[in-house]
């Protein structure tokens, strides 16, 4: 029996260099497995036959039984096509042909029987099935057909004539080779007690099923197998840490924690903040190294969680540390958490890039001698000059803007490990908690502090832009300020939409009186840095920008956020975006402004946003409307979401339960040496091996 994860893709037969060539190219398919798994996008049933009177333009996709009665040319030069007048005795239609006339007539003979299936349309009043698939009727059993599977295929495979029919009969060729026993990927015992298809009998009916429910049961074998060890996957490597990393035990909540909370807490903690110090304490006092992540809604409260957190480091003797992915971000969190920390006796300094000389030296020695007791800072907490006395506790704020090669750096600060809290204001829906963070234990604040009012969200179209001034106007002058946001820079010529250039020089034209400032990725940091101050100082009313300021901008008297195109963005990003407003006592709107003409898609995006200010309920929905690779932050954590059958969004049952599985099994036979589980580590040996592309996430 060869192997078919090494069996080249161009020595299977209707291959060949050439074409094996643009399979690599095109869709990373170079060996038979490859191919094997590449499954079909949908099935249409070829069981069925349909007579021509009952048959119209509107159906998918007809299958009829019958003669070709003539052939006839119409047209000529390039709109030139064969029509062949076809009839099942109720009626006839035009099977037409554009290409390959030659060969059609040469190969279908008038008034024998056929099998022909297509897309049927209406041209000039008859039924039209333009390149048909065609089959001899003869010694066919149409019943026995199952289901046609169909494949995504490119532009460029069309080309080569490497189309779905094309792809199906490589399928039945790659099938044909396998007639030896198949080598199994999960254990006797899973298969047994969760009911599941051999994989042969599996990969054969994803690929031609006889009835839709053989088709559900091999879909479903695959898609428990391809979660399942994504979370063995994720588990193991979790439990090969913990046994690895000891953490510290902070047992002690002294005076530092306490004086903080009776004296220094600026307003009573919400039931959730509440709850999630709880789980924090424990975890810390545990004796393991904590690994939690921290998701909340923009504004309920996170840093305070993590002030909260770092303190029980410091009453513990330990410094800790708190990591942003921009100096403005950690800036804002510098002077936050200075000001929370007013008149008690501890050091905390900031550091990012831009401090330099004597200022740097003297936080780099404070860091050694443990004189700074909570170190603030970028990237720049990175580098090997910066030391530590005693890192005990480390926050990662943003994190999917950190490679993991860079938060695994931090932890080389100390002989053990220090406890790390990951936050991240980007809700994550639990499916895909689950696989992203899957390692991390996850604490949610469902709760926001009181006083907020929720802010109101107007979807508004661009034609009505006068009384969109006018409420802008009104609340600059009541005192309050303003961003306005734009998707792009300059123009595009491909896409017309507002740019940030052109809306700046017409939002200066619109308001003479007011101050103006502009904000976008493309400028030198100092220069936006300074354009920025001039917003949070109150100096400028408007802030005309990019999405530079989706995360990490707290200005609590901006009240408007009017978002330019909202249709180009998504859902994930204009909450962020939203959140940037309603920081104050006062009632703030967020102003989706749109063309006239949007998708069907689109507008049910913007119909969740006026609806719910709830970032999980976005996230959801999200996930759902465009899947995970596409939504903000999984794209930049260094997760390839190359699933090929499970779906993330729809099959969110399915991996809890398949997480379970995992779970037990990691439990039972942690060192892994359970001859009933020698299947499921050599498989997940060479998934890691060969396969998968599964970033170590922590």
């Amino acid at each position: 029996m060869f192997d078919i994860t090494t069996r080249d893709i161009k020595y299977l037969q209707g291959v060949g260099p050439q074409r094996a060539s643009i399979l690599n190219k095109e869709l990373d398919i170079h060996s038979l497995h490859d191919l094997l798994y590449y499954f079909p996008y949908k099935y249409v049933d070829r069981s069925r036959l349909y007579y021509i009177h009952e048959i119209d333009g509107n159906m998918p996709h007809i299958q009829l039984k019958g003669k070709i009665l003539s052939y006839e040319n119409v047209g000529e030069g390039r709109s030139r096509r064969l029509v062949a007048h076809f009839s099942d005795g109720t009626g006839v239609v035009d099977l037409v042909w554009f290409k390959g006339l030659k060969y059609v007539t040469g190969r279908y003979k008038v008034n024998e029987e056929y099998v022909v299936f297509g897309k049927p349309t209406v041209f000039n009043g008859r039924i039209n099935v333009a390149h048909p698939d065609i089959d001899p009727a003869e010694g066919l059993v149409i019943s026995s057909m199952g289901l046609q599977p169909y494949y995504n295929t490119t532009e460029k495979m069309k080309r080569s004539g490497l189309n779905s029919h094309a792809l199906e009969k490589l399928m039945k060729n790659a099938f044909s080779l396998l007639q030896s026993p198949w080598e199994e990927t999960l254990s006797p015992k899973i298969l047994s007690e969760h009911h599941l298809m051999p994989l042969e009998e599996a990969l054969r009916n994803i690929h031609f099923p006889q009835n839709p429910e053989l088709l559900r049961k091999a879909q479903y074998r695959l898609k428990f197998e391809e979660l399942f060890y994504i979370q063995l996957n994720i588990l193991r490597y979790s439990k090969e840490r913990q046994k690895k990393y000891r953490g510290f035990c902070f047992e002690r909540v002294g005076d530092v924690f306490n004086t903080f909370y009776t004296q220094n807490l600026p307003f009573q903690l919400t039931g959730a903040q509440k709850r999630v110090i709880k789980e924090i304490r424990k975890d810390m006092g545990s004796g393991r190294q904590m690994n939690r992540l921290l998701q909340g809604d923009v504004g309920s409260g996170k840093t305070l969680v993590a002030l909260m957190s770092m303190l029980i480091a410091l009453d513990n003797d330990y410094q800790a540390c708190m990591m942003a992915p921009t100096e403005i971000l950690a800036t804002q969190h510098y002077e936050t958490i200075s000001q929370l920390m007013f008149g008690m006796n501890v050091r905390v300094e900031l550091l990012t890039g831009s401090v330099k000389g004597k200022k740097r030296e003297e936080i780099l020695k404070g860091l050694l001698t443990g004189d700074v007791k909570i170190l603030i800072g970028t990237h720049a907490v990175l580098e090997d000059t910066v030391g530590f006395a005693s890192l005990g506790m480390v926050v990662i704020d943003e994190q999917h803007r950190f490679g993991v090669a860079q938060r695994a750096k931090l932890w080389g600060k100390n002989t053990c490990p220090p406890h790390v809290l990951v936050m991240t204001a980007t809700p994550i829906p639990r499916t895909l908690a689950m696989t992203l963070y899957g390692d991390l234990d996850v604490s949610v604040i469902d709760e926001l502090p009181p006083g907020r009012k929720p802010i109101q969200t107007i979807h508004q179209f661009d034609n009505r832009r006068k009384s969109l001034y006018e409420g802008i106007r009104k609340q600059i002058d009541e005192g309050r300020q303003v961003y306005i946001v734009y998707p792009l820079i300059k123009e595009s010529e491909k896409i017309d939409i507002k740019n940030l250039e052109e809306g700046y020089a017409s939002i200066c034209d619109e308001f003479p009186d007011y101050k103006v400032c502009k904000v976008h990725g493309q400028m030198k940091p100092a220069e936006k840095d300074a354009e920025m101050q001039r917003f949070v100082s109150g100096e400028a009313q408007i802030m005309v920008a990019t999405t530079v300021i989706e995360v990490g901008v707290n200005v609590p008297n901006a009240s408007v956020m009017v978002i330019e195109n909202a249709e180009r963005f998504g859902l994930s990003q204009l909450h962020q975006l939203r959140g940037r407003v309603g920081r104050g006592a006062d009632q703030s709107y967020c102003i989706l402004v749109t063309s006239f003409k949007l998708s069907e898609e689109t507008r049910k995006r913007l119909e969740i946003m006026v609806q719910t200010n709830d970032g999980f309920e976005i996230a959801e929905a999200d996930l759902k409307l465009r899947g995970p690779g596409d939504l903000e932050g999984t794209q930049q954590s260094g997760v390839a979401f190359d699933l090929k059958i499970a779906d993330i969004a729809r099959d969110g049952q399915l991996l809890q339960y398949v997480r379970e599985v995992a779970m037990k099994i990691v439990e039972e036979d942690p060192e892994s040496v359970n001859p009933d589980y020698a299947i499921l580590w050599r498989q997940l040996h060479l998934l890691r091996k060969n396969h998968v592309n599964w970033a170590a996430i922590s």
